[in-house]
Parts: C-alpha cells; structure tokens; sequence
C-alpha cells in the first residue's frame, strides 16, 4: 500500500478511536471516507474503475468467509451512522445519511438472503465483468502490464472461488431456475480459445504503447501469451465444464423469487430497493395493468393512423415479419444508431443547461455476450480513463432487431438518457465518493425511459412505425410491472409472461425470449423503468402547473439531474424545493 494510503487510513481509524466529533457532518463525511476506503481494498476492480490504481495487480476474494467478514463490517458502519444525529445534518448531508443507509442496509440484506451464491442473471455474470478487464485498465507503462498480467495469473483461483459459491448454492436450493440458463454456457466458451489472438484478454498486447521500452515489448508479449492460455482460457474452459455438467443440471426447477428460501420476504425487500417506494407487489401490478391499458389505446390510434386492416394481433405479426422493418447488416444497423444519436445530440442544447465533457460512441454488443444479450445497452468507462462511454448495439439475429424501436432505443442508451445522465453524475463535485458513482435504478431506468419520451419534444417519432416503436417499449416496461410481480409474487410461469408480452408489444420473439429470462433471474429489476418515469412526469407536471410561464424545461432537467441518482422520494423534494424557491422570491 502507498504511504499517503497508509497515512489516510490511520487518520481514519484515529477519528474514530478517539474522542469522538463536535461536528455531526464531519463525523458523517469521516464515516463515508472510511466506508470508501474499505471499498476499494475490498474490490480492487471497482476501484480501478474509480480511478484508484494502487490495488491494480489484485482482484477481490469472494469466499463465504469474506462474505461474511464484509457483512460485519457494513452492520458496523450501519452502527456509527445511526450514532449520528441526522436532524443536526444540513439538508445535502442528510440526503447522504439516509442514501447511505439505503446502501448498507442492501449489502447486509445481500448477505442475510445469500444473493452472493447466485453471482450473475440470465445474460451476464462475474465472468462477463471480468471479460471486460482491459476496458478498465490504463496501459501506459510497464507496471501497467504486469499489473494486468499478475490479475490474469489470478483466474484460475478467482474463478475457482465462485464456483465453491455456485457448489454452495446448490446444496441450499439457491440456483438460477434452470430454464434461463439454456444456452448460458456461450457467455463462457466464447472465450475457451485455441490461440492468445483470438482472446479478448489480448487486445491490450495489439498496440502496446511507445513510452513502454521496446525491450520489453517480446517478454511482455511471451508472458502474455502464456498466461492467457494457461490461466484465463484454462479458467474459463473449467468453468464452462461445471457448468454445463455439474451447475445447470442441478439448476432449480421453480421460477420465481418466493420459491426460494425466505423468497417472498427475499422479494419485498428486492421490490423496495429496485423502485425506492414503500409499494406493495399487488399496488405496483396494478398500477401495471392500468398502464398497459392506457397505453393500449394510443397504440389503437396509430393503427388506425397508418390505416392498417386487421386486429391488434394482425398487426404486431405484420411488424414482426415485413423485412423492410429490419436492418440488412450489422453496419446498417450500427449506422442508423449511429445517425439518430447524432440527431439528438443536436437537440440536446434546447433540452439542457448542462451537459457532459465525456463522449460517447456506439458499437456492437461484443460476441460473446450477444445471443442472450439485451437488444442495447450504456457501457461506461473507467474513471479518468481515455474510453468515451458506448452505445451498445445488438447486431445478432438481425431479423429480430426491428427499426421502428431504434430511436427509442438510442434515446434511452446514449442520449438524453444513460450516457448523459451517468456522465454528469460523475462530473459532479463536492459530493460524496459513494454517491458520485452510485446507481439508483429507479432513477437512472426512470430516466431512460423518460428519455425516449423526450424524443416526442424533440421533434422525433415523425414515422407513424417508429411512434409505435415508442409505444412498444414504453408498453414493453409497463408490462414487466405485471409480468415481475407476476413471476415473483403471483405464481406466473414462464409461458403466461411470454403470451403477455407477445400480445401487448411489438418486440421480436427472440427478445421476449431473452427479457423474460432476465426477469426470472434477476428479481425486482424490472419495476424500476416504469415506476421512475412514472413519478419524473408526474413531477415535471406539477413543476408545469405551479411555475406556469416561469417553468424552463432545462432548469427542470438540472433540477433532476443535479444530484446524481437519488431515491424517488428524494427526487420529490428537490423538485417541492425548486418549485418554493420560486414562490419565496415573489
């Protein structure tokens, strides 16, 4: 450890250990500090990606035994902050306390329902993560290298380390049920390579950099080459064996979230984390269905509009099947991506006051995530690296990538939407470590679907097709508020979600596929889209009828995005107060 590390940590340990503080937000900013601190020792990737490089040849230990070290120690933290009185807090610090508090008490609940045994979902996982290593990692000088070589050499036991977590859970019942992960083994073998070249994990050694001397250039390269065969593509061709002979068999046969162990309690604390709300599952279903009914309608009014003869069931088959909906190449279809976030980053000016430095470009969804991928999604860089963020484009299964849904698409991944939002959130300044890189989902989801709603005000979804594209995933998302409550709660089974989302939305078959899955394996996730955007219009509503002609669209997305990601009802206040900033100045 460096020696200004050593130094921050005894001052750390010291502000605790002796009499205590005067000061309520300084003991607070002093527990957020030592709180970070175990952070990034504890998971040296994370802090790679935060810009903290001095841990860069490790990667986390994540036995049971660590799991529960961690536990203890987050109580502990949870402990001296509820030894703070927060009603001495500011207004910002207690928005701190209380996000604060949301965090540990999800890291101890993480532990207490031994999520940590199931460490991925349908689609992505631990190994994915770590696929994307050389994406967060600077390579400048030689130490730089041997830093990631020396994590490389570590594969073997990392991945080792959660297979006896896989082992564990399936002695306890606690597995992904196992008809979501038919075909899940791709997200391994694609990297069970025959030669260095064709690794991902090699790209780093294509174009190593001129400050690093020449003459280490072959010993970096043999070391490499080494090290990718013997220890990451050994890894990864062990993991897949387990997998597919030992894990998937083993994999539980139920679905939903209340068959597991302490599931229904297991649920309602997933349903209060993903949508910041004190909702129950039957409030939120319904809220669904009345969704999906109001949306109906304005999906009945486009088809009359573009003057189609058939029922609504008709018509989503003509979506699905005409080919002049679908793109006839990967580059096609990364081009037209490309050009609508192009468009919008010429609107974004009458949108918004502040924007991000940070750009963004758009690429395919890499190969060995794209079968069982999302149709799109954000990929942000490592802080402080020279990455822009990216647009993630599914180009697999062409036929199943419809057009008339890019806009949304695109509005919702890059901009106004993900890139823009989690952009600025990591600009921001004197604000807590652990909230400049947190992620609310339903604020950050709330806020990409918002986005796509945004596009209307932008001038987009000029195409009738492309407006029910808007339609479908707006649809698509009040649709998981019925089928997640459903799967979780209800007793749904998977062929009732499938008929569900096949009869309401116009997305492919193959994407209903791959989202019903990730619903089943990654419980709650999917109320927090519709839930936020739900309360951002209602807010941005109430801001419109308060303010009347002082109300600017752009103050109100400042307002909104401010803060970072914040709970819901946080968001509520700092509009109330933005609205009675107004009222106190007449």
């Amino acid at each position: 450890m460096q020696m200004k590390q050593v130094l921050f940590s005894l001052v750390v340990i010291l502000s605790f250990a002796g009499c205590g503080f005067d000061d309520p937000q300084a003991e607070l900013h002093a527990l957020f500090d030592a709180d970070w601190e175990f952070s990034v020792q504890e998971y040296p990737v994370f802090a790679t990606s935060v810009g903290r490089h001095e841990f860069n040849a490790r990667l986390a230990a994540v036995t049971e035994a660590d799991q529960a070290r961690r536990a203890e120690k987050y109580k502990d933290f949870l402990d001296k902050l509820h030894d703070i009185d927060r009603a001495e807090l500011n207004r910002e610090d207690r928005v701190s306390y209380d996000m604060f508090a949301r965090d540990l008490e999800d890291n101890i609940a993480a532990y207490k329902f031994k999520s940590y045994l199931v460490p991925f979902n349908s689609d992505s996982g631990f190994h994915t993560g770590f696929a994307r290593l050389a994406n967060t990692m600077p390579f400048r000088t030689v130490k730089d290298y041997e830093n990631y070589l020396a994590r490389l050499k570590q594969t073997p036991a990392h991945f080792g380390q959660y297979i006896q977590l896989l082992r564990t859970g399936m002695a306890l019942g606690i597995t992904p049920p196992k008809v979501v992960m038919k075909g899940f083994e791709w997200t391994t073998h694609s990297h069970v390579v025959n030669h260095w070249e064709k690794s991902v994990f090699y790209t780093p050694f294509t174009n190593i950099p001129a400050n690093v001397p020449e003459a280490e250039h072959r010993r970096l390269l043999d070391v490499a080459q080494k090290t990718i065969m013997d220890s990451v593509v050994s890894a990864y061709a062990n993991l897949t064996d387990f997998l597919v002979k030992e894990y998937i068999p083993k994999c539980r046969s139920t679905i939903g979230a209340s068959d597991l162990p302490n599931g229904r309690e297991y649920y309602a604390q997933r349903v209060k984390y993903y949508t910041t709300l004190n909702l129950s599952d039957s409030e939120i279903h319904q809220i669904g269905l009345n969704e999906v009914a109001r949306i109906r309608g304005e999906m009945q009014e486009i088809i009359k509009q573009v003057g189609f003869r058939g029922n609504f069931a008709a018509f989503l088959k003509f979506l699905r099947t005409d080919s002049r909906f679908y793109p006839e190449s990967s580059e096609a279809l990364l081009k037209q991506a490309s050009y609508i976030a192009k468009q919008m980053d010429g609107k974004l000016p009458s949108l918004f006051k502040t924007m991000p430095r940070l750009p963004y470009g758009v690429a395919a969804v890499p190969e060995h995530l794209a079968p069982k991928y999302t149709a799109g999604r954000y990929v942000g860089p490592a802080y402080g690296s020279t990455e822009p963020g990216y647009y993630w484009v599914n180009t697999y299964a062409l036929k199943t990538r419809p057009l008339y849904t890019l806009e949304a698409l695109t509005f919702h991944e890059a901009v106004p939407g993900h890139h823009l939002q989690i952009s600025l959130a990591m600009e921001l300044e004197n604000m807590p470590r652990f909230r400049q890189f947190a992620y609310i989902s339903a604020f950050g989801e709330g806020w990409g679907l918002y986005s796509e709603w945004l596009g209307l005000e932008a001038g987009f979804y000029k195409d009738p097709y492309s407006n029910f594209g808007r339609l479908t995933y707006e649809m698509w998302r009040a649709c998981r508020l019925v089928v997640d409550t459903g799967l979780h709660a209800k007793g749904w089974t998977r062929r009732q979600v499938l008929d569900y989302l096949a009869a309401n939305t116009a997305l492919s078959m193959h994407e209903i596929t791959t989202e019903t899955d990730r619903y089943i394996s990654w419980p709650g996730q999917a109320l927090s889209y519709k839930m936020g955007e739900l309360k951002i219009k209602e807010l941005r509503r109430t801001a419109e009828k308060s303010l009347g002609e002082k109300f600017d669209v752009r103050e109100f997305h400042d307002v909104i995005l401010r803060n970072g990601a914040i709970p819901l009802p946080v968001l509520e206040e700092e509009v109330e107060a933005y609205i009675a900033s107004f009222e106190s100045a007449e």
